[in-house]
């Protein structure tokens, strides 16, 4: 046995290292930044930006090529900052799952990274130590370890040294010699041989099955493209018409050239791309203000149709640290307030002095950390203990007896305290209660526990000397009470529920834990649930009945997380747009096959967040339900900002195709059309994204599952809109030729006024709501500073000579100003009257 505790040697550690490789998990999705730069700019909507830019360069039309160049390597820019942000900080987490280790080597203990850790090593585990591989216990002292990341379950398992006829390791169950890679000691100490690393482990194989695990292209991504497509081409062919007829019409084939390409110009659609980018870039920002990580685009565009939602229960709607709420001495009961502890009266102070005593001095238990807490907070009923007695002895949890006792020892004396906590039927037996104290008990125990609450009683004994029964059985324990102890609900989970209800969102618990402790939790959570389906249910359920029953049932207790993979899978072939919670492992599956995945950053393991969508940084319900709110808003204003872009173009490819129909002086150039667009673009993408969300915006149900971004109401509100400005602006110009103003005096005009229309486009545009005082309002910073750099460059435009000259612009007065201004506010004062009967189509 000695040698067999002497460990690799640290050649034999080399060896295997080279050639089974490091103890890390499947990196699948890992992307460096030359390939995150690669795959934005392949995108076709970055790759028409640039390549019309250097057209238009070759062309000799520098302003406009530069001008396209540079918002297309800004937008790549943002893009590639953003992902490679989000890398960096999975990478961070990641650590998470990668813990250091102590092993034994050339018969010493060493720490390494583990990483190193190879198979054959000799790991040491101790209290809060994360275990770096798939092992065999050799040696163990009352051991117990959290398995939750690979089963679900959130509580501890014992753990045991077994012969080599025990079953195959699987993680699961109590008394079992396998310790797993990502799981956490919680008691005791051990050995263990590892038999399994990296890619091998349990861990690891699931890892590398997501690996096959495709994702669909963003529907989002898929629409824009096909709109970029339909307009590009769209925009040729009227361009090409264009210098053919005016050629043809007129004579002047450079003219004509300049005309064709003004309209291209006009008729471009740049803007798609950088507004979907800028959208996507600042909606990730934004939802990580949330304490929420975007893994995947899509995500923000699924999270206003998401229809349900399945969480699990610890850590997620509960605060994943237990507290004791409940106390039982005798015949009375305690329920516990917060701040009220150090109100506890004698009998019950003793109660928890004792359940201390019973605990680890350091303990890294949930339940022992809950005592000490209490303890610390209520102080003690025998004075300051701890300078006067000693830890000497510990008996441990047995599978026949599920207790621990601890012997402490007075300083001066040879007088002990004894004290034990454990399942109660285990104290009952300890201190040899009789009948009725066993019923009047059990009736304690089962009201507790029908609250959702994990009980343990708490015994006392006194002793004199040193020589220690050789089991706690040789006390003369007497009974003190019990304890009632929970996963508190985090505050923000009421009035989240409540959200999520009045958003027509369904919220369903799929938890570990026990149906009692489900039940309670979801009714203090707002759920108004009266059944639970457990797992057993399930696994005798037809998938038929499956979906008949996720209609309607709304918490699902004692489930593994593979049978959350069929539930989400029984809600989608409902109709429903699932969005699920998941932090282990073999919830990977169910993440990818859900609507929107959302994995735990903080206990949640790196192949879950792989495989996730977003990514809950501090794993807490509430930060889902402000996404939710945000992912609202943002395709909310990115439908704004996209049916402002048609509604805008509208006018200018009329007012540029115009002058070729009647004959009369060409309007734009392109040095106008880039004007235009330096307007355009950051007032669609940054004033509209800026802009704050609709009041009824988690008070309206779900858009449908099948909902577009261009809808048939939106494209023809946005048309209406185009066609009425242009209407507006085309009347100012025929009436100003007819009265005979000179061309350059024209062209200002009707360009002024155009840009007017443009920002009174904006304003009908910023909200669903009909109301012109809404859209006359100015709370948004982005719009200020976008209608203070037009007016200033319009300004300049107008009354600085040399600019006067590139324009070709005419002097305005008093007068034409007044015109073009009542000509804008008379569109925006018409459009919002209009829009009250569009309001239904808009948000659908």
């Amino acid at each position: 046995m000695r040698d067999d505790l002497e460990g690799l040697t640290s050649g034999e550690a080399r060896s295997r290292l080279a050639a089974e490789g490091y103890n890390e998990l499947p990196r699948a999705g890992h992307r460096s930044l030359p390939r995150i730069a690669f795959e934005i700019v392949r995108e076709p909507m970055f790759g028409l930006l640039i390549g019309s830019g250097i057209i238009y360069l070759l062309l000799g039309d520098r302003v406009e090529a530069l001008m396209l160049l540079v918002f297309a390597s800004i937008s790549v820019i943002i893009a590639i900052v953003q992902e490679s942000r989000s890398e960096r900080v999975l990478e961070a987490l990641r650590d998470l799952t990668s813990p250091r280790a102590l092993v034994i080597r050339d018969g010493e203990r060493q720490r390494i990274p583990g990483r190193e850790v190879v198979r054959g090593d000799i790991i040491v585990l101790g209290e809060g130590d994360r275990v770096p591989a798939d092992a065999r216990l050799m040696a163990a002292t009352d051991v117990q370890a959290d398995e939750s990341l690979l089963t679900g379950e959130s509580a501890p398992v014992r753990k045991v040294v077994a012969g080599d006829d025990v079953r195959a390791a699987r993680p699961g169950g109590d008394d079992l010699p396998f310790v797993f890679s990502g799981t956490l000691v919680v008691r005791g100490q051990g050995l263990a041989r590892v038999q399994a690393t990296g890619p091998r482990s349990e861990i690891g194989q699931i890892g590398q099955a997501l690996e096959a695990i495709d994702s669909a292209p963003p529907r989002l991504t898929q629409e824009t493209r096909r709109l970029v497509r339909v307009f590009a081409i769209f925009g040729l062919a009227a361009c090409a018409l264009t210098v053919l007829l005016y050629g043809l019409w007129r004579g002047s084939w450079l003219e004509a050239l300049l005309a064709g390409i003004a309209l291209g110009m006009s008729m471009l659609p740049e803007e798609f791309p950088l507004v979907l980018t800028v959208f996507t870039v600042m909606g990730a920002w934004r939802i990580s203000r949330a304490r929420v990580l975007t893994r995947r685009a899509a995500a923000i565009e699924t999270l206003g149709a998401a229809t349900v939602l399945c969480t699990d229960k610890t850590g997620t709607l509960t605060e994943n640290r237990m507290s004791i709420i409940c106390l039982v001495a005798g015949d009375e009961m305690l329920r516990l307030e917060p701040g009220r502890e150090s109100m506890l009266p004698d009998r019950f102070r003793r109660l928890v002095d004792w359940g201390q005593l019973a605990s680890a001095p350091d303990p890294f238990d949930p339940m022992e950390r809950a005592f000490h807490a209490l303890a610390a907070q209520a102080g003690s009923s025998e004075g300051d203990a701890e300078d006067k007695q000693e830890l000497v002895h510990r008996y441990g949890l047995r599978p026949d007896l599920l207790a621990v006792t601890q012997v402490w020892k007075v300083s001066g004396t040879d007088d002990c305290k004894v004290a034990a906590k454990g399942a109660p039927e285990a104290i009952a037996a300890l201190c040899r209660l009789d009948q009725e104290a066993l019923g009047a008990l059990a009736r304690d125990v089962d009201r507790m526990a029908a609250e959702g609450m994990r009980v343990l009683a708490v015994a006392e004994a006194r002793f004199r000397g040193a020589k220690w029964p050789a089991s706690p059985k040789g006390f003369a324990f007497t009974c003190l009470g019990l304890v009632g102890l929970a996963d508190p609900l985090r505050p923000s989970v009421l009035e989240a529920v409540k959200e999520c209800r009045s958003a027509g969102i369904r919220v369903i618990m799929i938890t570990g834990d026990y149906p009692a402790t489900a039940l309670a939790i979801a009714n203090k959570a707002g759920f108004a649930a009266d059944t639970v389906v457990t797992g057993d249910d399930l696994e005798a359920m037809s998938d038929a009945e499956l979906n008949r029953r996720v209609a309607s049932v709304s918490v699902f207790a004692r489930t593994m997380p593979a049978q959350k993979l069929r539930i989400v899978r029984a809600l989608k072939a409902t109709g429903a747009v699932v969005a699920m919670t998941g932090d282990g492992v073999n919830d990977a599956p169910s993440l990818k096959a859900a609507d929107i995945g959302i994995a735990m950053g903080g206990r949640g393991t790196d192949v879950a967040r792989e495989a996730a969508a977003l990514v809950l940084l501090d794993d807490d319900f509430g930060s889902f339900v402000k996404t939710v709110r945000l992912g609202r808003r943002i395709y909310d204003n990115l439908r704004k900002a996209m049916g402002y872009i048609l509604a805008v173009h509208v006018p200018i490819a009329g007012l540029a195709l115009l002058p070729l129909l009647t004959g009369r002086p060409i309007i734009f150039s392109p040095i106008h059309i880039a004007f235009l667009e330096m307007i355009i673009d950051p007032v669609c993408s940054l004033v509209f994204e800026a802009e704050k969300e609709e009041t009824d915006i988690m008070s309206r149900p779900p858009r449908a599952a099948t909902s577009r971004l261009f809808s048939s109401g939106l494209v023809l509100w946005s048309l209406l809109q185009g066609v009425l400005a242009f209407a507006a602006v085309a009347a100012l110009y025929l009436l100003a030729l007819r009265r005979g103003m000179p061309a350059g005096d024209v062209r200002a005009l009707t360009f002024v006024s155009l840009v007017l229309a443009n920002l009174g486009l904006v304003l009908v545009n910023r909200s669903f709501d009909s109301s012109v005082r809404g859209a006359l309002r100015w709370d948004n910073r982005a719009l200020w500073w976008v209608s203070a750099v037009a007016g200033v460059l319009l300004g300049t435009a107008l009354a600085w000579a040399p600019a006067r000259d590139l324009f070709r612009f005419g002097p305005l007065h008093a007068d034409d100003l007044a015109v073009a201004f009542g000509t804008a506010i008379g569109l925006v004062v018409v459009l919002e009257i209009l829009k009250r009967s569009w309001r239904g189509w808009l948000t659908a």
